[in-house]
């Protein structure tokens, strides 16, 4: 088992839980060939929506990759995206702040 963070807009981050997938980098298929069943991904959501979106920082979700298979879905005739399937944790959203504010504590001296 991995684990993996994704920044993802948390708008998106609901569309992907709602429908059971994880997408990555604007829909690229290399990244989620790394992916494998059982690796963990936790979503960084720096904004609410990705146009015109508050400010959030925060984590938003954890999901499980469920399986090997990648596919891809047909947003629209100029987009179509690759994912894998996934379930998501029940979870509330952490800001990033404290940890931020921690981050001296991180670096070697």
């Amino acid at each position: 088992m991995r684990y993996w963070i994704n920044t993802v807009s948390r708008d998106h981050v609901i569309f992907g839980k709602k429908h059971g997938f994880i997408q990555a980098n604007h829909g690229k298929e290399s990244p989620l060939k790394r992916l494998k069943p059982g690796d963990m991904m936790l979503y960084y959501s720096p904004k609410t929506s990705l146009v015109n979106g508050d400010s959030l920082k925060s984590f938003t979700a954890i999901a499980t990759v469920t399986d090997n298979t990648v596919y891809q879905a047909r947003m629209n005739d100029d987009f179509k995206p690759f994912r894998k399937n996934a379930t998501y944790e029940d979870c509330n959203a952490v800001s990033i702040e404290p940890l931020v504010d921690r981050r001296s504590e991180f670096h070697p001296q």
